[in-house]
């Protein structure tokens, strides 16, 4: 059992330093295909009870007279109503690229007041707004809330998940096309997710074996230009040849990422090390309190008095050493390191310390 684990482990070791071709769909994203961020402001009634308290959120008791208004209905301004059944609430979603009227949205909800819980409520028309203050989308729907929160006279209060927010699938109807640009003049713009000089540079050549010479240029580690046709149904046929050829990527940087809250470490197959020896031991100081009571004789004039004891041990355990050599791989560090019965923390200190020591050749990331 304990090969089996052996070699599956020395497996994942080799994994990252072994080139495998990628689909440039996989690398990389047309220019001007995104997202767009739409967010709203709106109510949501029907609760039972768990809605906005008023008196501390007076903007949900502005909304409902707003709102009121437009049907015809004015409120007296000396009557605060007391609205137990509503919250108010923001909407978000994201408008794909090339979404049309009529097209439909998933939207999230989350209380911006006190409510307690939003379930069972159903969201009024909201305008969803984006970053240009424009209307692109309307939401209005039922609920779905994953949340449960239930409270009893006492105080006593049970809480599962987050009741303060839910989803409606299908929520949003959009009213407006977002503007995009997909090639001006026949140039594509094909921009990586992780910049990469050598991607770059293999993505260009790829492309221009495929349709000739000049097609294609590398711009910088991010962008590579190609030169398609003007047509736009061509350029869709085009850019759908692009997205399915396979490029061989650079062999990504060398980097050690540690998770300082979690301990997660992750080291990637390209670390390498010079020549350096290493030593790690751990301090164990142990404090007891233990106070000791004396009590005075019977009948005597005395007084009872506390004396303290104190008792420190200290326990330091015998460090060990071990060398590294020159150009040591992922697996030697990770084997050396775990002979000494290293902790995570153990191996993040020593990590940071051959940075510092500059015998680490990688990147040390803390995160």
């Amino acid at each position: 059992m304990n090969l089996i684990k052996a070699v599956f482990f020395a497996t994942l070791l080799t994994l990252p330093l072994i080139s495998q071709a990628d689909r440039v769909k996989d690398l990389a994203g047309v220019a001007g295909v995104r997202d767009n961020q739409l967010v709203g402001y709106g109510l949501v009634v029907g609760l039972n009870g768990t809605g906005d308290q008023t008196s501390q959120t007076p903007f949900t008791v502005q909304s409902i007279r707003n709102m009121l208004s437009r049907f015809g209905i004015q409120v007296p301004d000396n009557i605060n109503p007391q609205l137990k059944n509503v919250a108010a609430v923001t909407v978000h979603a994201n408008l794909p690229a090339f979404a049309k009227p009529g097209q439909t949205l998933d939207i999230t909800i989350s209380s911006i007041g006190n409510a307690g819980s939003l379930r069972g409520g159903s969201l009024l028309m909201t305008p969803l707004l984006g970053a240009d203050n424009q209307v692109y989308a309307m939401a209005q729907g039922s609920l779905l809330v994953g949340g449960l929160g239930v409270s009893g006279a006492d105080g006593s209060k049970v809480t599962i998940n987050v009741p303060s927010a839910g989803r409606i699938p299908n929520g949003a109807t959009v009213e407006r096309a977002a503007p995009s640009s997909l090639a001006a003049n026949g140039l594509i713009q094909l921009n990586l997710r992780r910049p990469d000089f050598t991607t770059a540079k293999h993505v260009a050549e790829t492309i221009n074996a495929q349709f000739g010479e000049q097609t294609a240029r590398a711009l910088d580690a991010v962008s590579v230009q190609v030169v398609g046709p003007i047509d736009s149904n061509q350029q869709v046929s085009f850019i759908s040849l692009l997205e399915n050829l396979e490029v061989t990527p650079g062999a990504p940087s060398a980097r050690v990422v540690i998770n300082s809250r979690t301990g997660t470490i992750v080291i990637g197959g390209n670390v390498r090390a010079l020549p350096a020896a290493v030593t790690h031991g751990s301090l164990t100081v142990t404090i007891n309190e233990k106070p000791q009571v004396s009590q005075p004789a019977p009948f005597s004039q005395g007084q009872t008095v506390v004396t303290p004891n104190t008792g420190i041990a200290v326990d330091q355990n015998k460090p060990r050493m071990f060398a590294l050599d020159l150009g040591v791989t992922l697996d030697d560090i990770v084997k050396s390191i775990n002979a000494v019965g290293a902790s995570p923390a153990d191996l993040v200190a020593i990590l940071e310390a051959l940075s510092q020591a500059g015998a680490l050749r990688a990147e040390l990331i803390v995160i």
